[in-house]
């Protein structure tokens, strides 16, 4: 098909600009002086704008309804589905708001950095307004059935609606609280001690490389470095970037992150080299790829399988730290719930309301009825009410996540689904590979049959299916809370003496 040859080779050609934004967007994160932020906006808007008039010429859309009549076969049939909802959308966009959009999110981080570093909340304050007018202009030029969350939504997890959203996080709120409520009151505390003792950095980059690459991070088609917010950045074929942070005091902030970026990147090192560009070499959903992560960070980083092969190894690592620890004290530790601050060092069970109260604060922020200037007093009040505690600061408050410097409104959601996903993606996996063999694997420092699994069953498969179909074909179910609750209580209810 001459149209659709054609039509591809164009989407790809605006890929291959995209990426080198990304390496920009790396760049600016990691090793870029502090003063070059207002020139990277510059480059970035520009790159922005090139990639935008490249996917919105007239002529992609001539191509794009030639070869929709032309009768594609299945896979030509994906690719024209995702890039004909991703031209629809795009072509809706004046040129001037993606870049504006491009130029102030890229100038936004730096400041974010550091409001973050000093607890200044008021110095982020005017770039936050700025961005969520963009994102409100943005979602009145996409459109929107019913809720304007619904269009900056979309972006991410495609077909996704903020209805049903609601209507799945209230399911998982109604049984997580009651689990959460037993834990905290169960009167069972581990020994937290042990990992906030000197954990020396060099040691730490060691431990988590190691680990990476077990897992089956590519070194030779990745890197890993440092950055204040983590992040993976799939850049294209052959180069996926991972950063993580360090704390000399908690091993849980970096060990646990590398994991979760190491998922991320698998995920985008297994994607179809020949078909970059294309929604076939891309990613599902975000929702699928946060599943990626928080599989391998939680489902098999934080099970006592995985720890009877790596523990030996971190006590080796860290022989004086470690010293007198036992299995059975760390893995409680690394278990613990608690109320805590921090997101992204949130444990299992109580992860998921950190995103509830986002995703609640940000549906406000986009329909006025929360203004930007009382997001931390907003915060702080219905944190104290989901946690019983209150942030001391903004820092460990409504600054700790880089997404809305980036613009990443309507992003959070896709943390809660990946969570619902994984677990029943890892279910499935239990069946089809066997638990007790997969536990014996992880046991012996092997991970590569999961891998595989994983590679065949999602990320091999880009966007040949949305993310809802892809669940059911995987595991002959719609996506559901349950699965996720049950992991939990089988994990927390031995630990904390919790009747199943």
């Amino acid at each position: 098909m001459p149209a659709y040859d054609d039509l591809i080779r164009r989407w790809k050609e605006a890929a291959i600009l995209s990426s080198c934004g990304s390496v920009l967007g790396w760049d600016e994160r990691t090793y870029m002086p502090r003063n070059g932020s207002a020139h990277r906006a510059e480059q970035m808007a520009l790159i922005a704008k090139m990639c935008h008039q490249m996917t919105t010429d007239p002529k992609v859309g001539q191509l794009l309804a030639q070869a929709e009549k032309a009768k594609p076969d299945e896979m030509q049939a994906a690719n024209l589905r995702e890039i004909r909802r991703s031209y629809d959308r795009a072509v809706k966009l004046p040129s001037d708001l993606v870049e504006e959009i491009a130029r102030v999110t890229t100038q936004a981080q730096q400041v974010w950095t550091d409001a973050r570093a000093n607890s200044d909340f008021a110095k982020f304050r005017p770039w936050l307004e700025k961005i969520v007018a963009l994102k409100r202009r943005e979602a009145e030029a996409v459109g929107f059935k019913k809720h304007p969350y619904d269009a900056l939504l979309d972006e991410f997890e495609p077909g996704a609606t903020t209805e049903e959203i609601r209507s799945l996080f209230a399911d998982l709120a109604k049984d997580l609280t009651p689990l959460v409520a037993a834990i905290l009151s169960s009167g069972k505390k581990p020994n937290r001690e042990i990992l906030h003792r000197e954990f020396p950095v060099p040691s730490q980059e060691f431990f988590g490389r190691m680990a990476a690459d077990k897992i089956g991070f590519d070194f030779q088609a990745g890197r890993l470095d440092v950055t204040t917010h983590p992040f993976c950045s799939g850049i294209g074929p052959g180069d996926c970037r991972i950063t993580t942070r360090y704390n000399p005091k908690h091993f849980n902030e970096s060990f646990f992150g590398v994991l979760h970026e190491s998922g991320h990147a698998i995920y985008e090192q297994n994607l179809p080299a020949e078909h970059f560009g294309t929604p076939l070499g891309t990613a599902a959903s975000l929702g699928i790829h946060e599943s990626q992560s928080r599989l391998w960070e939680n489902q098999v980083g934080r099970s006592r399988p995985f720890w009877e092969h790596f523990f030996p190894l971190a006590a080796n690592t860290f022989p004086q730290t470690l010293a007198g620890v036992s299995l059975d004290d760390f893995m409680f530790a690394i278990n613990d719930v608690q109320a805590s601050f921090i997101r992204v060092e949130a444990d299992e069970a109580t992860y998921n309301l950190h995103i509830i109260l986002r995703f609640e604060m940000e549906q406000a922020l986009l329909t006025g009825d929360l203004k930007v200037a009382d997001v931390p007093a907003v915060w702080n009040e219905r944190f104290g009410k989901l946690f019983g505690i209150t942030p001391p600061n903004d820092a460990q408050g409504c600054l700790q996540d880089i997404h809305w410097s980036f613009g990443g409104l309507g992003y959070f959601p896709t943390y809660t689904l990946g969570n619902l996903y994984a677990a029943q993606f890892m279910e499935q996996a239990r069946k089809d590979l066997s638990g007790s063999q997969l536990d014996a694997d992880f046991r012996a420092g092997k991970f590569e049959r999961l891998k595989k699994w994983l590679n065949e069953k999602i990320h091999h498969l880009g966007q040949h299916y949305r993310a809802k179909v892809l669940c059911e074909r995987i595991t002959g179910k719609t996506l559901s809370h349950r699965p996720f609750v049950e992991y939990l209580k089988a994990k927390f209810g031995p630990l904390f003496g919790i009747p199943a």
